[in-house]
């Protein structure tokens, strides 16, 4: 089976069978203004080698692979927070979440902390020059810029690098996943992410993997994800081929990826909790 596939029905299953109610006040809200709760797990881990194909794309649903990465590239490459930016790019579901405080953006939140602290270019720099560091990582979660402003915390905040060899591996922490909609997109765009990062550095994509504070699915959703689990993924595991004409981070876009080999099953239309 597919890696991701695997981890994806594991995920549900678990939540489903073991996972915890959501009780009380709640942040999120649907369209409605009826509180949005989840049932959800903690401390959930997965890991995949990209040197051996293990690529994390789930089959059984659709991930939409270009515009996964055109965020990876407003956050990290432009280094921005500006809605029109994010349009640009074809990026619209961000607009739900535009800021009192700062109109036009998201807040001090995601590209804005990257550019603030100039965190891409510090951990290029740091991979090239001391690879045997034990320090190589972003954090977007600084709370001064949470104080700044209104704006959703990042969910996939901290990013963590580690040079094994001729190897960049990349771990990915998040404090909260949406699994009906977002589970496949991040661990997607955040591998090609390493990718973009090996490459610029001078080393092999290798080991990624992913920690999750809290992992739910939304009451809304539930039904779903049941037919998420009578899913079989594919038989034949997708391929990703990174093949940019330079090795400048911030030059890196779209098309520098192919997805070869990719027939997810048909998506299920689900209600997003704001």
């Amino acid at each position: 089976m597919n890696k991701a596939d695997m981890y994806f029905k594991k995920a549900i299953e678990t939540i489903i069978n073991e996972g915890v109610e959501e009780t009380g006040d709640v942040r999120p809200v649907w369209h409605d203004g009826t509180p949005a709760r989840t049932k959800y797990i903690t401390q959930w881990f997965e890991t995949y080698d990209l040197d051996k194909g293990e690529f994390p794309i789930v089959t059984i649903k659709p991930t939409a692979f270009k515009t996964s990465i055109r965020e990876i590239i407003w956050i990290y490459n432009w280094q921005s927070n500006n809605l029109e930016d994010a349009h640009k790019l074809g990026i619209t579901w961000w607009d739900e979440f535009e800021s009192k405080d700062m109109p036009g953006t998201i807040g001090a939140r995601y590209g804005y902390v990257i550019k603030k602290y100039n965190q891409i270019d510090n951990l290029i720099k740091s991979l090239k020059e001391t690879p045997m560091s034990r320090r190589h990582y972003m954090n977007m979660n600084q709370f001064d810029c949470l104080n700044e402003t209104d704006g959703l915390w990042s969910c996939a905040f901290e990013v963590t690098c580690s040079v094994r060899g001729e190897f960049l591996d990349l771990h990915l922490h998040q404090r909260s996943n949406d699994v009906a909609l977002a589970y496949g997109v991040n661990i997607c765009q955040y591998a090609c992410l390493q990718m973009m990062l090996a490459h610029t550095v001078g080393l092999k994509p290798g080991k990624f993997s992913r920690y999750v504070d809290n992992l739910h699915i939304y009451s809304r959703h539930i039904e779903g994800c049941k037919e998420f689990l009578k899913r079989e993924p594919q038989e034949t595991s997708p391929i990703i081929l990174f093949n940019p004409s330079h090795n400048n981070f911030k030059d890196y876009i779209v098309d520098d990826f192919q997805l070869i080999n990719y027939n997810p099953q048909p998506n299920i239309k689900m209600e997003i909790a704001l």
